[in-house]
């Protein structure tokens, strides 16, 4: 359990093996900013994104970062089937950098594939807990283009400056994931400054008992994200993880100072401060999972295509009819789906994920009317049905579970409003439609009844 409260909004952030809740609607702060408000209205038209962890860490096939902290170690030590102690595993994890060598990564090859299967966003992670960072920082060796690093003297050795050169240049926008923790830095986990080896996500000392250590790190984490910032292009949000670091608690990294400066550089930005509320969580971040209700604040649901963040050997992936279902219920609920997708250590995207990420792409390349820019449109979700509205439009979506789905005839939808035409898009136009006391009953067409039921079947309603 960890309480992250502001004076304004008291709420809790619960974090379960690693799984952060996500904050409350009541929590979110609405800009005053003309321009941030203008991107936020940007935010939620653009729907689908891919989210990449990737780092040394991929080398195992574990969970990112998790494994040195020990208080979290049942969980996310349950895979290392390897006979080796605590501290060993702390080396030997933060020695993963002396083997990363990606040399088979191609930035425009992922680029492309997000462009032209209807991603409009990457979120990537520049940093995770773990510190080792992705870009070629001045502030520690711990990085991609440090010395140790094999992968330092490749031509695109600064991964982060690659992949967000490559993306933009296909026309899609910027996320930059930084975590506010760094279990590498002196400055966060000070050697022998708690009795014991035992980790935990926090500092190992007490930020108010030594405020020059603290102060040392907060300076390093305000250079790191000016880096990012500064000399990496257009950034559209600054996605910010470790919601136990924050303002109102111990460990104040003043990220108001930081994110303010940096909005000097970049006025547009948008900032995620994930499960903390307040004026720097521009929009809500649900990890894992997606709400129950429709949401009306910005916000955008981070989930995995496989079983996890980062790479699995042999991982289970979603099914498309899976990831379709999961997008639309997102979407019918006021929401961004950032897709994760780990990439291999040797900087390929598995073929079972690129054939997912297609399999998607070719069914927005037809539907896609139904969901971009959209907005949520009552009676949001019930059941497998689900709304959007654009204009005046209304789209309807009826989810079929499996293809062995019996399509019924006739589907009623429980709409309140005068209907002039239906539409099922990508088939039919001008569908037998009739009002009923339940909403509007639509005929389907006897071709659609028999056989295979689809994915979905998209309704347009004027």
């Amino acid at each position: 359990m960890s309480d992250n409260k502001s004076p304004a909004n008291e709420f809790e952030s619960v974090v379960e093996q690693g799984v952060h809740n996500y904050s409350s609607e009541e929590s979110w702060v609405k800009p005053q900013d003309p321009l941030l408000l203008e991107r936020l209205e940007w935010f939620m038209d653009q729907k689908l994104g891919l989210m990449m962890h990737w780092g040394p860490y991929s080398q195992l096939g574990l969970v990112e970062s998790w494994a040195l902290s020990d208080v979290d170690e049942e969980w996310s030590r349950n895979e290392i089937d390897w006979d080796i102690d605590a501290e060993e595993l702390k080396r030997e994890y933060f020695a993963l950098n002396r083997t990363f060598n990606p040399l088979r990564f191609q930035p425009e090859q992922w680029a492309s594939l997000a462009a032209d299967n209807g991603f409009k966003y990457l979120n990537f992670t520049t940093k995770h807990h773990d510190g080792f960072c992705m870009w070629d920082t001045r502030t520690t060796e711990y990085r991609i283009t440090g010395p140790d690093c094999p992968f330092h003297t490749h031509k695109y050795a600064d991964i982060t400056k690659q992949l967000f050169n490559a993306f933009r240049a296909r026309g899609l926008g910027i996320s930059a994931y930084f975590s506010k923790a760094d279990w590498h830095t002196p400055y966060y986990w000070a050697p022998g400054m708690r009795p014991g080896t035992t980790t935990s996500r926090g500092p190992t000392y007490d930020p108010k008992e030594y405020p020059w250590l603290w102060e040392q790190f907060v300076q390093f984490t305000h250079e790191q994200i000016m880096e990012l910032m500064t000399n990496y292009g257009r950034i559209d949000v600054l996605w910010l993880d470790a919601g136990w670091v924050n303002d109102y608690r111990d460990q104040n990294i003043r990220l108001g100072e930081v994110v303010e400066k940096a909005r000097q550089i970049q006025p547009w930005l948008l900032s995620a401060d994930r499960t903390v509320g307040g004026p720097y969580e521009n929009l809500i971040t649900p990890e894992q999972t997606l709400p129950e209700q429709a949401l009306h604040v910005p916000w955008e649901s981070c989930i995995t295509m496989g079983s996890a963040f980062s790479f699995r050997y042999e991982d289970h992936y979603k099914s498309v009819r899976e990831l379709i279902h999961l997008f639309i219920e997102i979407v019918a609920k006021g929401g961004n789906l950032a897709l994760n997708v780990g990439p291999q250590p040797d900087g390929r995207i598995s073929r079972t994920a690129i054939s997912r990420i297609q399999g998607m792409g070719d069914w927005l390349k037809v539907y896609g009317e139904a969901i971009y820019g959209t907005r949520i449109c009552e009676p949001y979700s019930i059941g497998n049905l689900h709304f959007t509205q654009k204009a005046d439009k209304v789209y309807a979506f009826h989810l079929y579970k499996d293809e062995e789905a019996r399509v019924p005839q006739e589907i009623v939808l429980p709409l309140r409003r005068e209907v002039s035409r239906i539409d099922l898009i990508g088939s039919y136009d001008k569908l037998e439609f009739r009002q009923t006391e339940q909403g509007v009953a639509i005929r389907l067409p006897d071709a659609e009844t028999g056989g295979k039921a689809p994915i979905v079947h998209v309704f347009r309603i004027q």
